[in-house]
């Protein structure tokens, strides 16, 4: 007979057994072991990207307190907070799944994202907040708000409305030259690069952009029906750039112009000026954006676009959990329509336009696009 002690020694062995045949295969959520939860792991302790962090743990938060009030057993959250996404999120990844994680949202910077893809011993759903390449392990996926992605539906739009050449105005700026080139790569080999300007502080250049084009009997100038203007800028180089731009241009912009609905001002120096943003900020009405609570009280705007970030990890964290990926999607999202393509879910924004200091949203469908 073996003593009582040996028998509890391997009642313990064979439940840590059970629990890791559990973490490594399909999670059930109606067979939960002691200490399952969803993690989520972020830089909430960085001086740099700490309130970032935290407005993706309230938008977060906020879509789990909608879930709870209507379940009674919730798979509870977990928060472990970094200092920075180096190699700290490998540690503190394995550390949540040996806690009994069955589902991992983590890494909102680049560096986090590249050493989070590099990880192969991934066994529950894990959604990276920020953009993967290659080949990475089968239940990692990404979801993000980056901002090639924006530049990409810009060119995708203006095609689809008839242009065919782009006038692409930049400034010296990393952000700038990022919109370029992924806003560039989308628009060839259909359309054509009619020129590249860089804005630095004068306007010599903008100027002559106006020159090189004829004027009509008003003395209004009159660019080709087929040629778009691509403002590859933040908000503030878009305000000095927009007033040496004809009127009647049609000019384009990603959401990195607009800084806010209250921003009268500022927004009438953009007038006609397209671009792409989040319904969470642009869509009062939008259905999901009325379901989840505000951030109380209110972000900045772009802390209120990681808050929409929040929110939609947290919605598609259940998706994966679920397993229903074909039934659940597309998803209408607060920071726009989702779809997965392979293992990256790709968020659709929607169209608006600045008019007299005021925003107002466009019907176009841009959920067809590619």
């Amino acid at each position: 007979m073996f003593p009582s002690r040996f028998i509890w020694i391997v009642a313990l062995l064979t439940l840590y057994v059970s629990c890791f045949t559990s973490a490594s295969a399909e999670p059930q959520l109606s067979v939960e072991p002691s200490g399952s939860h969803i993690a989520l792991i972020l830089p909430l302790a960085s001086p740099l990207y700490g309130g970032v962090a935290d407005a993706v743990r309230q938008g977060f938060n906020a879509a789990v307190d909608l879930e709870n009030s209507g379940r009674r057993s919730p798979l509870p959250i977990r928060v472990y907070s970094a200092t920075e996404e180096d190699g700290e999120i490998i540690h503190l990844f394995r550390k949540a799944v040996d806690n009994g994680a069955f589902a991992v949202v983590a890494a909102i910077t680049r560096d986090g994202a590249k050493l989070l893809s590099a990880e192969r011993d991934i066994f529950v759903p894990t959604l990276v907040l920020n953009s993967i390449s290659g080949v990475v392990a089968h239940r990692l996926y990404s979801f993000g708000m980056a901002i090639e992605g924006e530049a990409q539906q810009v060119a995708r739009l203006a095609r689809r409305e008839g242009f065919s050449r782009a006038i692409v105005i930049t400034t010296r700026s990393q952000l700038s030259k990022r919109l370029q080139f992924a806003f560039e790569q989308e628009w060839y080999p259909a359309g054509e690069i009619e020129q590249e300007i860089e804005f630095v502080d004068d306007s010599t250049e903008l100027k002559s952009l106006v020159e090189s084009y004829g004027v009509d009997e008003e003395g209004v100038v009159v660019l080709p029906a087929d040629t778009m203007v691509f403002v590859a800028t933040d908000a503030k180089s878009a305000r000095e750039i927009r007033p040496y731009l004809p009127n009647k241009m049609s000019v384009y912009a990603t959401s990195q112009v607009f800084s806010g609905g209250d921003n009268t001002l500022e927004n009438y120096d953009l007038n006609g000026v397209q671009f792409v943003d989040m319904p969470w900020l642009l869509q009062a009405d939008h259905p999901a954006g009325m379901t989840y609570a505000r951030a109380n009280p209110p972000f900045p705007v772009v802390n209120e676009r990681f808050y929409a970030l929040g929110i939609d990890a947290f919605r598609l964290i259940q998706v994966l959990l679920g397993n229903d990926v074909e039934s659940a999607l597309p998803l209408d999202g607060v920071s726009g329509q989702i779809r997965l393509d392979g293992q990256v879910f790709q968020r659709v924004p929607i169209s608006a336009r600045f008019t007299d200091g005021r925003v107002e949203t466009l019907n176009v469908n841009m959920s067809v696009f590619p």
